[in-house]
């Protein structure tokens, strides 16, 4: 476990762009991961995770909607500032698939109280993003910087080796995806998976996990990974269902109002199937 751990503790340090932490900083960071049991599901229980995510929409719509057309009027925001530079576009809209999970914050803690059998409404997810809880703050302060990294990498990438200029979706069809020479886009398109798979990895079930119980960040994102490595077949088609539901809201901008409030209760349901917390106390 203790080679687990360094490799962890590497991903992360990748991840955020800080300096080494101690190991005895980590390895009590594991032994706190440990106090979760990892529950077996089967491989297409992401489907159940939707089916239970669309219920809670359902139950509560108002709060999962207005985050939806937040998302929505950004994306607006981000086509619009870009302009005909498509690969300013490219890099916004990478940056989002990282930063998704903290900004669902709020959604998270609406399946929280329905689950307890409350009728939560607006105020329940807006309660979630006082700035009380640090841990948090400083989980959502590392996956902006990582973000803000990526679009400049890509960014900085397409412009500085693609064989011409990138302003529109055909450009960066023919002059990136489809271009003769140069493997621009298999450079771009693995980096983005060194950089997307540990991030995911770190944060899919980290954030509800930080919000419903008393754990340090490590200590979250050390879960997280149990949970992927213990079920890698389950979760690589969640990440699949995620980027491609995710990608269709996108292109079409007003399918983000509801695929994201969609998504975002039910990753709360990926965390409580997974994650054994039974007699751990829970978070007011």
């Amino acid at each position: 476990m203790a080679g687990l751990a360094q490799y962890q503790v590497h991903q992360l340090n990748v991840m955020s762009g800080y300096r080494p932490m101690p190991m005895k900083m980590a390895e009590k960071a594991l032994q706190e991961s440990r106090s979760f049991g990892v529950r077996r599901i089967p491989v297409l229980r992401p489907l159940g995770w939707l089916a239970r995510g669309w219920k809670d929409l359902m139950t509560s719509p108002v709060p999962g909607l207005l985050h939806g057309l937040a998302f929505a009027a950004g994306a607006a925001l981000a086509i619009y500032i870009a302009g005909n530079r498509f690969w300013l576009l490219v890099g916004l809209f990478s940056a989002f698939l990282i930063v998704a999970p903290i900004l669902a914050t709020g959604l998270y803690q609406v399946s929280r109280r329905i689950a307890q059998g409350d009728k939560p409404g607006i105020e329940t997810s807006m309660a979630a993003w006082k700035p009380r809880d640090g841990r948090l703050v400083v989980f959502g302060v590392l996956l902006g910087l990582t973000g803000f990294g990526w679009m400049v990498t890509s960014a900085s990438l397409i412009i500085g080796f693609a064989g011409a200029p990138v302003n529109t979706p055909m450009d960066f069809l023919k002059v990136v995806v489809l271009a003769p020479t140069g493997h621009v886009f298999e450079v771009w398109l693995g980096l983005g998976a060194l950089l997307a798979a540990p991030v995911f990895a770190s944060t899919v079930v980290a954030i509800p996990l930080l919000l419903d119980r008393h754990i340090g960040i490590l200590g979250a994102i050390f879960t997280s990974w149990r949970v992927v490595m213990e079920h890698p077949a389950p979760l690589a088609l969640w990440a699949a269902l995620l980027l491609a539901m995710t990608l269709l809201g996108m292109v079409t901008v007003v399918g983000l109002i509801v695929i994201v409030p969609w998504l975002a209760h039910a990753s709360w349901h990926v965390y409580r199937d997974t994650v054994d917390t039974s007699g751990l106390s829970e978070r007011s």
